[in-house]
């Protein structure tokens, strides 16, 4: 298929589901439930919210009270815990299975353990698997996606399209080798009014690109640039988009497209803490949304279905959360300065080691934490559930003009993090750098600086690009996780434990 013709092969390529209910009450109606970001979160979190068993009893619920209701997955539904480091995507594709999605889409982390690992799984899924503006043409994912389906209701056709964030820059080359990327925009509004000449009365777009200001394009640039778009379930920014929220006084889930009419663009935010509900009146085209919470209230009505499903891997789960390795006398919550700067002062040590003399400085990514670490015992699978990617520290020389240039795209994504002798002002209206000082000392744009961060963003990824300038000096033969299971369990990272680190080194003025 050549990259070009995706949207004439389309035509052919769309799947119809049919629903033959057309003498119930509600057959004028579509019910969507839809998830995004639920990142292997197959357990209620610490605070006791979420949880797949949780879900299962919603989705039933409503599909006992609704005729015609589909369940829609967002993308990012893995990474994050423990059952995705020690599986691989098996468990959370066989728990998504059970709960009968109908259609999923791949996230950015879908792509975390390389291709033939994602084709491995993807190819044993019920649902309808889409993908409008990547080609797999020539790689381990060809022929397992379509980039539309069409769903019957009643009288009604209902079009879907799935669309994709631009892999590079997010997702590391070697994970994503042979997806060809086609302009997001271009494919949802070619491929949306192809469903509309052919008969569709309604397009929805399900998209992992993020609710707005995102790299590259958004939700919202979708939306505004659309003409023949209705719905947009999103993901990959974990944005809570609540329908109920009015405390601004505008609905911002209401967006104004390019012909005037109003698009819905909804998105539960992360973990599988909320499961979104979209009611469609199919004769109206109005939309009802909520958000429905995902806690213990309904605890009673937990089917043993998932747990039988989940059980064979929880023991050796549970086995890693059990061992020991220190303590901490601080809580750092994930999003906290106080973790973020925690890690990048561990990366800037190891760095120190491994190229013999301390490191000018570290770099860290928010995206790389993905949990908190609590007060008291510290176990081995906590450590990994909170840096869960296959990372190595890497030490490389940089010149000044380049560091410069990267904490400008640091600054637009609102902060990442440095090790404690940087501290970088910018102005958040231009996201300019306004200064930047190591140990004190303004950087020299031409001076070469010893930096210590980890692969993922030596190889310019996160859109760090100007870090693939630097010159890589040497790398871990551990990974991130690993070495921080190995400097808690001999007590090397105790010292910084103890003194949480509240500052923003990278602040605005």
């Amino acid at each position: 298929m050549k990259f070009n013709k995706l949207f004439i092969i389309g035509a052919v390529a769309s799947l119809w589901l049919t629903c033959g209910c057309a003498s119930h009450k509600d057959n004028d109606h579509l019910v969507i439930l839809h998830t995004n970001d639920t990142h292997s979160a197959i357990d209620p979190d610490r605070h006791d919210l979420g949880g797949v068993a949780r879900r299962k009893v919603l989705i039933d619920s409503v599909r006992g009270e609704h005729e015609n209701v589909m369940l829609v997955d967002a993308g990012d539904a893995v990474q994050g815990s423990l059952y995705y480091t020690l599986f691989g995507g098996e468990v959370e594709r066989k728990l998504m299975n059970a709960l009968g999605y109908d259609i999923q889409i791949l996230g950015n982390h879908e792509f975390d353990k390389g291709m033939e690992q994602l084709a491995k799984e993807w190819k044993q899924l019920n649902a309808n698997r889409l993908s409008t503006n990547y080609d797999f043409t020539g790689s381990a994912l060809e022929g397992m996606f379509v980039p539309a389906v069409m769903r019957k209701v009643g009288d009604k056709t209902i079009g879907f399209i799935g669309i994709n964030l631009d892999p590079a820059g997010i997702i590391s080359e070697a994970n994503y080798k042979g997806v060809k990327y086609i302009d997001g925009i271009k494919a949802a509004n070619e491929e949306a009014a192809r469903l509309k000449a052919e008969g569709a009365d309604m397009v929805i777009a399900v998209t992992h690109i993020g609710y707005d200001n995102e790299p590259g394009y958004s939700d919202m640039d979708i939306a505004r640039n659309s003409r023949d778009i209705d719905v947009i379930i999103g993901g990959h920014s974990h944005t809570v988009v609540d329908p109920n929220d009015t405390r601004s006084g505008v609905p911002t889930w209401r967006v104004a497209n390019a012909a005037g009419d109003t698009i819905s663009v909804l998105q539960t935010g992360s973990s599988g803490v909320n499961l979104g509900e979209i009611d469609i009146d199919l004769d109206t085209k109005q939309v009802k949304a909520r958000l429905i919470p995902v806690d213990k209230r309904l605890d009673d009505r937990v089917s043993s279905s998932i747990e039988e499903i989940i059980a064979p891997y929880r023991q050796q789960v549970e086995e890693m959360r059990s061992k020991e390795i220190g303590s901490s006398p601080f809580e750092y919550e994930r999003k906290s300065s106080e973790m973020l700067n925690l890690l990048s002062d561990f990366v800037r040590t190891r760095g120190s080691e491994l190229c013999g003399k301390p490191a000018d400085l570290s770099i860290m990514n928010k995206g790389g934490i993905r949990n908190s670490l609590a007060a008291g015992t510290i176990t081995q699978g906590e450590i990994i559930d909170i840096a869960p990617f296959d990372n190595s520290i890497v030490v490389m020389d940089i010149k000044g003009s380049d560091l410069l240039e990267n904490f400008g795209i640091m600054a637009a994504q609102d902060g990442n993090g440095v090790s404690s002798n940087v501290s970088i002002l910018y102005d958040p209206a231009t996201k300019k750098i306004n200064s930047a000082t190591i140990d004190g000392k303004p950087i020299n744009p031409d001076k070469t600086y010893r930096l210590a961060t980890i692969d993922y963003l030596a190889a310019g990824n996160d859109y760090m690009e100007p870090l693939k300038r630097g010159v890589i000096l040497s790398r871990s033969p551990e990974v991130l996780y690993q070495i921080l299971i190995d400097y808690i369990s001999v007590g090397k990272l105790d010292n910084l434990l103890a003194h949480p680190d509240k500052t923003q080194r990278m602040r605005s003025f």
